[in-house]
């Protein structure tokens, strides 16, 4: 027997109007008619972000356009062969997802260690790991989705010399200051 068919006489069926007690009826709608779900057309996407050669980020979700208040995320296009310097984030993690091309990730102490990422695929960057950003390859440009989880921005420049040096295109945008020369 289901309950469906017995559900007027269930216990719990006349517990369901007491889960929103604490929404005053009539202020919910207006309350959240303009904060609440928010839809961002990717053809609608900030990009009034400070960017230099090799990079073009867009913002899609920060404090200024719906106000987020622990998450930053936008679109990240990068030339083909652009290569960050060494840097970590501080606190933040990040969430790469790379919609198309090749993105190649080093990280370590001394950039050691390696990993290469497709259309399809997410990067997690742990807070304070050393790392470079690479576009893997030479004549594709790289477009990933980036997520941060705060709305500042924090990079610490690392003296670390990278098995990559970052000579062709520097990659850098808000988020990751030129390399050191």
């Amino acid at each position: 027997m289901s309950d469906h068919h017995h559900g007027h006489t269930h216990p719990h069926a006349h517990h369901h109007g007491g889960d929103h007690d604490d929404v005053q009826p009539g202020s919910s709608g207006e309350r959240w008619k303009h904060d609440g779900v928010r839809v961002i057309p990717g053809n609608q996407l900030d990009p009034n972000v400070p960017s230099t050669p090799g990079m073009d980020r867009k913002a899609a979700i920060n404090f200024a356009r719906v106000g987020a208040q622990k998450l930053w995320a936008g679109t990240v296009t990068i030339r083909p062969d652009a290569k960050t310097g060494a840097h970590h984030h501080g606190h933040l993690e990040s969430v790469i997802y790379v919609v198309s091309g090749k993105a190649r990730m080093r990280w370590g102490e001394k950039l050691e260690f390696t990993a290469e990422a497709g259309p399809g695929d997410f990067i997690f960057v742990p807070p304070y790991v050393p790392h470079q950003e690479i576009n893997a390859s030479p004549d594709e440009v790289l477009q990933c989705v980036l997520v941060r989880s705060d709305g500042e921005a924090v990079a610490i420049n690392l003296d670390i010399e990278p098995v990559e040096k970052p000579e062709t295109v520097p990659w850098v945008d808000p988020v990751h200051p030129a390399p050191r020369t």
